[in-house]
């Protein structure tokens, strides 16, 4: 379908990889989150971002994941694809194979060490992707990716449209980027939107959580009608869900999967070694955080 990266306004759903009780990939899962995601009216869906346990994955396994969120998701809202690996070769590859098995864009996610070799490393990922290019500015020990390279790579790529900022913090930064691109750049939120609100306040155009796209939903559509105060209300509930979840990327993915098998998408919700252990104590915060993220998005429906 020909996407127009301007309209990719609201919840871009970042897609958990399901795993079956055999630690196989868990395509019915899969299958089920993407069409409760949808019913959400998702803006899009990330395969393959970090939370994805993407380094844990096989190359036939990625892109089987793939191929079957584009496939289920049958061109009713277009499928980034992310490309982090350990080295240029593979990111390359995988950037011509998810392009090539139906992706409207690529995430490019490339650790910034200097500025020739990244400039040089996105460029060439850039001439594989027939559709548009994302950047994933992920740092949470800095500042990400220099304003004057962002702007530079704007100027000079025709499909670097998107960028998916994920720094300490934030919200200065979508600012800079937006004033430095006069405001064509489309902004992502990722580390499930945890400045929101100031997010929304700054204009940026799209949030990346992994779970309760409905009440993610919620908050950007009554911000986007001009409700902030309703829209703050809302937020300021899941805090106690962004504030356990989000100590580290590794209890993100053992809560979000949790939470997803208990509303029945997942199978099971397991995770591949290596990551952080996930004990008793956190299970039983889990336990009652999940029944409360349940009853808020229950809530959220209702309205």
């Amino acid at each position: 379908m020909s996407i127009s990266v301007r309209n990719i306004k609201g919840i871009i759903g970042v897609i958990n990889t399901p795993f079956t009780s055999e630690n196989k990939i868990d395509t019915d899962s899969l299958e089920k989150y993407v069409e409760h995601s949808l019913k959400c009216k998702v803006a899009g869906f990330l395969v393959l971002g970090l939370a994805a346990e993407v380094h844990k994955l096989a190359h036939d396994e990625k892109l089987l994941i793939a191929e079957t969120v584009v496939k289920k998701t049958d061109g009713k809202v277009p499928v980034i694809g992310g490309t982090a690996a350990t080295c240029q070769n593979e990111r390359i590859n995988l950037a011509k194979e998810f392009s090539e098995s139906g992706c409207d864009g690529i995430l490019v996610n490339i650790p910034f060490e200097n500025e020739h070799s990244f400039i040089s490393d996105v460029k060439a990922i850039s001439n594989n992707i027939s559709g548009f290019m994302m950047l994933q500015d992920w740092d949470f020990h800095g500042h990400g990716i220099p304003i004057n390279i962002i702007s530079k790579l704007f100027s000079e790529l025709d499909n670097f449209k998107c960028l998916k900022i994920e720094v300490v913090p934030a919200g200065i930064k979508y600012s800079q980027v937006g004033d430095a691109t006069n405001g064509k750049l489309h902004l992502s939120g990722g580390w499930a939107g945890t400045q929101m609100i100031e997010a929304l306040d700054r204009g940026v155009d799209a949030f990346m959580p992994t779970i309760l796209h409905d009440v993610y939903g919620m908050i950007y559509h009554l911000h986007s009608n001009g409700k902030r105060e309703e829209a703050k209300m809302i937020f300021n509930k899941l805090l106690p869900i962004i504030s356990f979840s989000h100590q580290h990327l590794d209890i993100s993915i053992h809560f979000n999967k949790r939470l997803v098998h208990r509303q029945g998408m997942f199978a099971t919700p397991n995770v591949r070694e290596p990551i952080l252990k996930f004990d008793e104590y956190h299970e039983n915060i889990a336990d009652e955080l999940i029944d409360y993220a349940i009853q808020l998005g229950e809530n959220v429906e209702k309205e």
